[in-house]
């Protein structure tokens, strides 16, 4: 094993790791908590000239397309092992997004600014409140499936023989 490999390796067993600690505990605070809650934030700010509505649903949208545009970057250069590590960080999101979508009826989570809820406000708008746990733990499940996905994906990506584009380019060009 090159020690790339290794150290693709030990980052996928780690990322296997918190995430099944994530996974069956997302409400507890976490420390990628703090690397979402910012781009959450600056997604209503992105969306806002498109009204109300979107900008409420812009939080989630942008929380999940961020690193999914890391996804599709890692695909692209066809750095497999990347884009199963980036594919993690969106079902971790999934999981965040389920915490506040069940909390759109008790609205019991703190709120950065104040200001309304965002799955209070969009549940609600289309008569979907009393559905917040079913909503919540659709998002759960997305995630559930996309950690797997990530984890088994990112183990693929290192077994076998070496291939250059299980690498990124400058390192395959080594």
């Amino acid at each position: 094993m090159t020690s790339s490999r290794g150290v693709r390796l030990a980052l996928t067993i780690l990322l296997a790791i918190y995430g099944f600690r994530l996974l069956l505990h997302p409400g507890d605070y976490s420390l990628m908590d703090s690397v979402d809650l910012p781009i959450h934030e600056t997604g209503h700010l992105v969306f806002a000239p498109f009204g109300e509505l979107v900008q409420m649903m812009g939080g989630t949208l942008f929380q999940l397309i961020v690193p999914s545009v890391f996804v599709g970057y890692f695909a692209l250069r066809k750095d497999r092992h990347a884009a199963s590590c980036v594919l993690w960080w969106v079902a971790q999101n999934c999981w965040n997004v389920s915490v506040y979508a069940r909390d759109a009826r008790a609205q019991e989570l703190p709120l950065v600014g104040g200001g309304e809820h965002d799955w209070a406000y969009l549940l609600g708008r289309f008569g979907w409140l009393p559905y917040d746990q079913t909503v919540g733990q659709s998002f759960w499940w997305a995630g559930v499936a996309l950690y797997l996905v990530a984890i088994v994906g990112a183990l693929f990506t290192l077994v076998g023989p070496a291939e250059a584009s299980d690498e990124p380019e400058e390192l395959a060009a080594r």
